[in-house]
């Protein structure tokens, strides 16, 4: 990869997704090298011209997909699900008892493990109340690839440990000796969605609770402040932003009011 390659693919991906790869040119060759020949490419020439000629296209999406990181696990950074049920939950259902419309945002979802916690959260605690509510989970990611098994939502067992009692017999169902899936009833319930969080924010209605959890270390700051300026204008007023617990935010700039680590609020006009 020539100096010129990589300056290349770092401002492909910076100016079409925000996610800034300067300082990561190791890691930029270490997961395109064993890929090029898959893809069809014999030097990064080729794909780059591809990629820019035809930004909405497959080789695209799976570039984009081997260039991002989606590590993530059911209950991760379990004190978020923790106050968001014992905290804002019972706010949003005594305000919201007008309409029961609750709206939930998975900003990044990657395979689905996030989105699917929420959901199970959301059903224990509404519990034979849950039908008379209109609960929507959006979840979205950037990765093809992750999306698809976001949406099959079968997972290793060994995974599955780390889930809160009873969560297992009551939301997954057995496939074979080495697997489960997430029952019907709570896939049904999400919307997975292909989505660049630099894209405008065109949703029809603004939501009661965002998590977008491990994004932003990948964003330079000034990408950071746009993408949180949209994010506050997509809250409702008393709306809840959940990030990453080794991410910050500055209040003064971007008018969310902090709450504890990592979790943040639209003030209440």
């Amino acid at each position: 990869m020539s100096d010129i390659e990589f300056g290349q693919i770092v401002e492909y991906m910076h100016s079409g997704y925000g996610i800034e790869l300067k300082d990561k040119r190791t890691v930029v060759a270490g997961r395109l090298d064993g890929k090029m020949s898959g893809l069809g490419y014999g030097n990064y020439s080729d794909i780059i011209r591809e990629i820019k000629n035809n930004p909405g296209g497959k080789t695209a999406k799976i570039f984009v997909d081997i260039l991002t990181t989606n590590y993530t696990f059911f209950m991760r950074e379990f004190e978020h699900f923790e106050f968001w049920k014992d905290k804002v939950l019972p706010g949003l259902r005594t305000r919201l008892a007008g309409t029961r419309d609750l709206r939930v945002w998975c900003a990044a979802a990657s395979t689905g493990e996030e989105p699917y916690t929420i959901q199970m959260i959301l059903n224990d605690y509404f519990g034979n109340d849950d039908l008379e509510w209109d609960m929507g989970i959006l979840a979205t990611d950037i990765s093809v690839q992750s999306l698809q098994t976001a949406v099959r939502g079968i997972y290793p067992t060994e995974s599955l440990s780390g889930l809160p009692f009873g969560w297992r017999e009551r939301y997954f169902k057995r496939l074979d000796r080495d697997s489960f899936q997430v029952v019907d009833n709570i896939r049904k319930q999400i919307t997975f969605s292909r989505f660049n969080l630099m894209d405008k924010f065109l949703f029809k209605k603004k939501m009661h609770t965002v998590f977008i959890r491990n994004v932003m270390i990948y964003f330079d700051n000034n990408t950071k402040v746009q993408l949180l300026k949209k994010l506050y204008d997509i809250l409702e007023p008393g709306g809840y932003m959940f990030i990453g617990m080794t991410e910050s935010i500055d209040s003064e700039r971007t008018g969310f009011e902090y709450v504890r680590p990592a979790v943040y609020r639209k003030p209440l006009i």
